[in-house]
């Protein structure tokens, strides 16, 4: 059995790794998947040709280039065993399904549309965890169906949200509810927490311990963003500060949703 290991320089969450997940699935060569996100590093212990593997790893354009090829023993691939990750992606999916549902519904009651924006941006993870959830059975024209479908869901989703915007910043409307922007981002960041907690108990090797900050960069940013808007609401009086945060997390999303599109192609 050969060991390959690629630098994957774009590779900075469990969003990525999820993707690569998906794309390899399928792949009779491999036998085992071990990453390394803290130094963006993907170990693929395979048989046979590489060519295959490295096609579809470039596909995703997450900047990969192979390191190195050696040859190891079969024993290493107790080490890499996928046991309890269905469970794990099930639990962070419904948080993160749960909080979509949570903050689509108050972003509207409270007029924020930085609130609705996140709960895009919960709903384009969940989209990525219960992709990956696909991968542990079915067939690969199965999932690259459901794969297409969310996609196309998401950049509707997103395109609404952006027309939104505009016509907010045209029209008269009245200002959001700053206390609900707030509260409600605040629980959301604890919610990303908990998953990041989730996910970093399923790993053994501390270097994923360090890597906190790098898994939830993109959620702890926008949950922050939008409290600031919030906050930049109260104090100017203005729908602008929430109207913007809205624009910067909806264009998030719309670039999320072409990189699932790249999985089912």
């Amino acid at each position: 059995m050969d060991k390959s290991e690629f630098l994957v320089k774009k590779m900075d969450c469990p969003s990525e790794e999820s993707m690569i997940r998906m794309k390899l699935d399928g792949i009779e060569e491999i036998k085992g998947l071990e990453f390394d996100i803290p130094n963006r590093k993907l170990t693929v212990y395979h048989e046979g040709n590489l060519n295959k593997i490295v096609l579809s790893i470039d596909a995703l354009n997450f900047n990969s280039s192979l390191y190195k090829t050696e040859k190891v023993g079969d024993g290493l691939l107790s080490r890499v065993s996928d046991k309890g990750q269905s469970s794990l992606l099930w639990k962070v999916l419904m948080i993160n399904f749960s909080f979509f549902i949570i903050e689509i519904t108050t972003g509207f009651l409270s007029r924020s549309m930085g609130l609705v924006a996140d709960s895009l941006d919960m709903l384009a993870d969940a989209l990525v965890y219960g992709l990956s959830l696909l991968a542990v059975g079915g067939t690969i024209t199965k999932k690259k169906k459901i794969a297409t479908l969310s996609g196309y869901f998401q950049i509707a989703l997103a395109l609404f949200g952006i027309i939104e915007v505009v016509r907010r910043f045209l029209g008269y409307e009245e200002l959001p509810d700053f206390k609900t922007m707030i509260i409600v981002s605040i629980f959301a960041l604890i919610a990303n927490g908990l998953c990041l907690y989730l996910l970093q108990r399923s790993k053994s090797d501390e270097a994923h311990m360090k890597a906190s900050m790098i898994f939830t960069s993109n959620d702890v940013i926008i949950n922050l963003g939008v409290i600031m808007a919030g906050v930049l609401v109260y104090l100017s009086n203005s729908k602008y500060p929430d109207l913007i945060i809205g624009s910067v997390v909806f264009i998030i999303v719309l670039r999320g949703s072409f990189s699932i599109l790249k999985l089912a192609k």
